[in-house]
């Protein structure tokens, strides 16, 4: 089915638009905030909102700022992520990390700075009844602090999640899945569904995230430099849990089958009349290479 590259697009031209202080003295930190956001990708949790706009009913450029903020928060992580005293990594989308292009106390400040203007924007930019703005904002921020990808990421780097499945599950659940859960769910806060529609949107949601972490531990072990963007094997090399490390590459291609089809069964049960773009992207999450 390919990929929604429209809304990709509509994306990358709106993000090369944002703007942050225009104070000359700091234009180094916005070069390296710049330097990391528009680098080249798939914008997989913007894309997913524009999606989910479509799939309920709505004009994606609607959305377009909360798509934007989910960008901007995916970007901080992508930065701290790959500072030395987390998975010390140097290359990232195909070109040199924040922290090496620009030292790693700019990058450090470059990530807290795109987090702050992520809420921000959506404050400032993001129209819609206050209430469901509010609750947005809300599921947001939840998605991304103690009980979302930062409470992920320190049970991971103390290697505090519990032995076994559900545990490894839980750890990816935090660190990657809410939010790109959040990418879907934020949508739906704002544009409210009845209970049937917004549960299974729910499940479909969930189980994306579970889906692109699996592949995504897949590809550490099967990709290369080249064709991921950032250093391959980067996981077995910081002994980090993932399915595969868990279950083998075999059983972990069978798992993300599995995703796979639990993800299309709740998306089919969300939008029943069909929608095409979040076809489009679970497909994509399931078969990617990069």
């Amino acid at each position: 089915m390919g990929y929604p590259d429209h809304l990709r697009t509509q994306v990358d031209i709106y993000l090369a638009d944002v703007q942050f202080a225009h104070d000359g003295d700091l234009a180094g930190l916005t070069e390296a905030m710049r330097y990391s956001l528009l680098a080249p990708g798939k914008r997989i949790r913007p894309v997913l909102a524009l999606a989910t706009a479509l799939a309920v009913g709505h004009d994606p450029r609607e959305v377009m700022p909360l798509a934007a903020a989910l960008e901007l928060i995916h970007t901080y992580s992508l930065i701290h992520d790959d500072l030395p005293a987390m998975d010390d990594d140097d290359l990232r989308r195909g070109r040199a990390t924040c922290h090496v292009e620009f030292g790693e106390n700019v990058a450090i400040l470059a990530g807290d700075a795109l987090y702050a203007e992520a809420l921000r924007h959506i404050v400032v930019h993001q129209g819609g009844d206050p209430a469901d703005l509010l609750a947005a904002i809300g599921r947001l921020a939840a998605a991304t602090g103690v009980d979302g990808m930062v409470g992920g990421q320190y049970l991971d780097v103390k290697e505090l999640a519990p032995a076994g499945p559900d545990g490894l599950r839980r750890l990816h659940a935090l660190k990657t899945g809410r939010l790109i859960a959040a990418s879907v769910q934020c949508v739906l806060e704002l544009f409210p569904a009845g209970e049937p529609e917004t549960i299974m949107f729910g499940r479909f949601a969930s189980e994306l995230g579970v889906l692109f972490q699996i592949v995504d531990d897949i590809l550490d072990v099967t990709g290369t430099d080249a064709a991921l963007g950032k250093p391959s094997g980067s996981d077995a090399r910081h002994g980090k849990r993932t399915y595969v490390s868990e279950h083998g590459l075999e059983r972990a291609r069978e798992l993300a089958t599995a995703s796979h089809e639990a993800a299309q069964a709740a998306l089919h049960g969300a939008a029943p009349a069909g929608a095409p773009e979040l076809e489009q992207i679970t497909d994509f999450i399931y078969t990617r290479t990069s």
